[in-house]
């Protein structure tokens, strides 16, 4: 299998680029971000050299009631991304690639998999359009809201940029946001995969039976 070595810097260009994802002008990422090396298999997916903490975050799910994303996910396969509902393409194109895949797995291993949303625009995002709008893709996607500033801290710690939502010349609101999903392993709860914005449902469909043993693509 043809693999190839990723580096820092082109991990962060990537990431300033992805910030535009959604609409709007160009934005640098303030303040830090966790720097990435891995490599690129075939496909989509990167293995990170140094996999990932998971995030020490307790939000709102679309519920209402707090979910704590280490306890709650713990020994699970999950993937993570942070995006926002009112997103014109890149949020529901994501998901929905995600979704379309997970109902190709068997039915075991469909339940076995979490697949967590944590909203980048959370003055909009509420428990309640976020679960409306999550349902629309998969009723078993779990939606998470709450502080920005938290939020923020936790995409940084995955090495994704995200900025508070803003309002355009003509009236739109944009939240700016790194486009990358994030696999956990169940065996070590720690974030080794890296997918990109180019992924497609074939290759989520490819890598989720080996993500939700924790093997590498």
């Amino acid at each position: 299998m043809r693999t190839t070595r990723v580096t820092v810097a082109a991990f962060v260009a990537a990431a300033a680029l992805a910030l535009t994802a959604c609409g709007g002008e160009p934005s640098k990422s303030g303040g830090s971000v966790n720097q990435i090396t891995g490599t690129t298999k075939a496909g989509s997916a990167t293995v990170l050299d140094r996999p990932f903490e998971k995030p020490d975050l307790v939000l709102t799910d679309t519920t209402g009631n707090p979910w704590n994303l280490r306890e709650q996910t713990k020994g699970r396969p999950t993937l993570i991304y942070f995006g926002y509902t009112n997103c014109p393409d890149v949020c529901p194109l994501t998901m929905s690639n995600i979704a379309v895949a997970r109902k190709a797995l068997p039915k075991a291993d469909q339940d076995k998999l979490q697949v967590v949303f944590v909203t980048t625009d959370p003055q909009r995002d509420t428990p309640e359009s976020l679960g409306k709008w999550l349902r629309a893709q998969d009723p078993s996607f779990i939606g998470l809201t709450g502080d920005f500033a938290t939020i923020q801290t936790a995409a940084r710690s995955l090495g994704i940029g995200i900025e508070a939502a803003k309002t355009e010349a003509d009236g739109s609101v944009v939240s700016m946001h790194g486009a990358q999903v994030i696999a956990f392993s169940p065996k070590t709860d720690e974030g080794y995969l890296l997918y990109g914005e180019s992924t497609t449902v074939d290759d989520y469909t490819k890598d989720l039976p080996k993500i939700v043993k924790g093997e590498n693509p």
